[in-house]
């Protein structure tokens, strides 16, 4: 099968789209199939683009063996919103230039969001003869509402008429968690048309292993129980919860300790509240390359993962709970719906009530008192889950059957006609 990915983000970027994107393509190609990545330069999350990028409006290369076509795209980090979505816009339109590049193709997956992006894979679907996979990984634009980062009526209502006409000429969608499947159902595409592709991780990759003693000794972190965050530090994840948490533990759980991995806009605000709230159970890292994750996880007890306490993510699935579960590190989840029915089901994580200090610190000291048993236990099934049902092996088979259905009809019918012709010529000359 020939396939295009056509999303805004792709490696050396890093997030839950970009590695998604790799390995679902590198999976493919595993697999013996074509795939090509059309995607945008390097600009996330600073809004800048490096120098061996800039200056370009087209480039092609192959990163880690997929090829790729890179576009121009008109940078912004945190500017307005009118930049962003001047940004948006700007890859929307260059894109076509690499669609133009790439080889004849049966599918188009297209990523959303950036919704806007929906309206070149649509068309170029059109001009290609291919069949148009629409990608939903977040609902936009009632996210975007939700969150208060939209709030013009009449835009608001555009992106609507837009979400509406892309959910009705996609071939089918490719839903990243249940809550968005049942979203667009209910929106009137029909069920059959709608599978899952969610988040999932490389279990070759990330995998158990022993503590790293050097790491534990630079971060001053032997003997401790070490809970860590690593991700974006960003509005939607409610992080100022977890600083007041470690406020609540620092004198009669003085072993525990939090340890915050990455970057993200609200940084600063976050190390503003740790010196108000004079933390010494804290310590922020910064960021490290994916491949110093399964490291981070080696000398982490638990991994947490938190969401504010919004209706719009008892839907979501974070893409960081399964590299954590791969490794063997059970997840605190502060959040409600999708994620904390898989967590509690499988037995590999505790759920903490969102955006409730209080509520976390108790979870966390119910956890302090877990037998080795009990916790050896969590470590099992978090790395059994991770390996059965969430794998990217497992994740491509599943589009695969999907996306192929169709090819998979016509040969029936195909058959069938055969059959018939068998049957009503070929016998009767016997």
């Amino acid at each position: 099968m020939r396939v295009i990915y056509l999303c805004q983000h792709f490696p050396p970027e890093t997030g839950a789209p970009q590695i998604r994107v790799f390995e679902v393509s590198k999976e493919l190609l595993n697999k013996g199939h074509q795939i090509e990545v059309i995607t945008a330069f390097p600009h996330h999350p600073h809004g800048v683009i490096p120098p061996e990028y800039s200056g370009k409006f087209y480039m092609f290369e192959e990163w880690k063996g997929v090829p790729v076509h890179r576009t121009w795209i008109y940078p912004s980090a945190k500017g307005s919103f009118w930049k962003r979505l001047a940004s948006y816009f700007s890859f929307t339109f260059s894109s076509f230039y690499g669609l133009m590049k790439a080889k004849p193709t049966d599918i188009i997956i297209c990523n959303s969001p950036p919704l806007f992006l929906g309206i070149t894979g649509y068309l170029g679907a059109k001009l290609k003869g291919a069949k148009f996979v629409f990608n939903v990984a977040d609902i936009w634009p009632e996210s975007a509402v939700e969150l208060g980062i939209l709030k013009n009526k009449t835009f608001i209502k555009l992106a609507e008429m837009l979400e509406k006409f892309l959910y009705k000429k996609s071939w089918k969608i490719a839903a990243a968690t249940e809550g968005i499947s049942e979203y667009i159902i209910n929106k009137g595409k029909s069920a059959k048309d709608v599978f899952l592709l969610p988040n999932g991780v490389n279990t070759d990759f990330f995998k158990p292993e022993a503590p790293d003693e050097d790491l534990l000794k630079k971060l001053n972190l032997q003997g401790k129980t070490v809970i860590t965050y690593g991700g974006n530090l960003g509005y939607a994840q409610g992080l100022d919860s977890i600083l007041k948490t470690a406020a609540i533990l620092q004198d009669d759980y003085p072993d525990v300790h939090f340890l915050f991995v990455g970057d993200g806009p609200e940084r600063e605000s976050l190390l503003a509240l740790k010196e108000e709230l004079n933390l010494s159970n804290v310590t922020f890292y910064g960021s490290v390359p994916l491949e110093a994750m399964p490291q981070i996880f080696s000398i982490s007890d638990f991994s947490i993962v938190s969401l504010r306490n919004i209706n719009l993510f008892k839907g979501a699935r974070p893409s960081k709970i399964f590299p954590a579960l791969s490794t063997g590190t059970p997840v605190i989840y502060c959040g409600v719906g999708e994620s904390a029915r898989i967590l509690e089901e499988k037995n590999c994580g505790r759920i903490a009530p969102p955006e409730d200090p209080e509520g976390i610190a108790r979870v966390i000291k119910e956890l302090e008192n877990l037998t080795k048993t009990e916790y050896e236990e969590m470590v099992a099934t978090g790395r059994e889950l991770a390996i059965n049902e969430y794998s990217w092996n497992r994740i491509v088979d599943d589009l695969l059957f999907n996306i192929e259905q169709k090819n998979k009809h016509r040969c029936t019918c195909a058959y069938f006609l055969f059959y018939i012709f068998y049957l009503e010529t070929v016998v009767p000359l016997k």
